[in-house]
């Protein structure tokens, strides 16, 4: 019961995160274009600041609830007698996951400042240049997300 509630955790906290990634990238952004840019920065300062928030707490139950669940089966594996080795499409899922929390982090913790202090600052050509590189980043993670996922379910 542990073990599929941790599951649930893990597999409900991807979905906010890349399912937010995708709906920002190919929704909201190109919803808000026709915005004068202080209106269109300032409203989507606003929005990331509220999705990082929840991102945060997902990257963090993503990553308790994975290496739980690994070190689970490691554990009964070892107990059981037999070696552990970590299938390839778990391997793949942790590389791509731990590299897409890296990124995350650049986002949140670079770019995503710089646009905070455009917008403190009213320099609207400074908010949509952080906005683009926030653009870019969030495009790559929605990438990497989407390859986890295939590389989780067809390597198994």
């Amino acid at each position: 019961m542990i073990y599929a509630s941790l599951k649930l955790i893990h597999v409900l906290s991807i979905v906010l995160w890349i399912g937010g990634m995708f709906f920002a990238h190919a929704f909201l952004r190109p919803a808000v274009q026709s915005l004068e840019p202080p209106v269109r920065i300032r409203l989507m300062h606003d929005v990331l600041k509220r999705f990082f928030t929840y991102v945060q707490v997902a990257v963090l139950l993503v990553l308790f609830s994975g290496l739980w669940m690994i070190g689970r089966v490691a554990k009964e594996t070892v107990q059981a007698g037999l070696p552990f080795n970590m299938p390839l499409g778990w391997t793949v899922m942790t590389t791509l996951g731990i590299l897409m929390i890296v990124v995350f982090g650049h986002i949140r913790f670079a770019l995503f400042k710089r646009l905070a202090r455009a917008v403190s600052a009213s320099d609207w050509p400074a908010g949509g240049a952080a906005l683009a590189s926030i653009r870019t980043w969030v495009g790559v993670n929605l990438i990497l997300g989407v390859a986890t996922i295939a590389a989780t379910l067809l390597l198994g």
